[in-house]
């Protein structure tokens, strides 16, 4: 069979998913390489990434109380 994600019986060839094991590795390995150190606002202040984490966690009723 060829390389592709199947859908409804048809093989797609674009995407994430349907590119072989290697090439993915290669792309999520860029991921983090994508900005200097020194443009990352988080890696500068710790405060401001904290701020920003519990934010997310309320927001996603994860640090909150939410209603029974």
């Amino acid at each position: 069979m060829a390389e592709g994600t199947v859908n409804e019986g048809r093989i797609s060839h674009r995407g994430f998913a349907s590119m072989n094991a290697e090439r993915q590795r290669q792309i999520a390995s860029m991921g983090g390489k994508a900005v200097p150190d020194e443009k990352r606002s988080f890696s500068q202040n710790r405060r401001l990434a904290a701020e920003a984490g519990r934010k997310g966690g309320q927001a996603s009723h994860g640090g909150g109380t939410r209603p029974s």
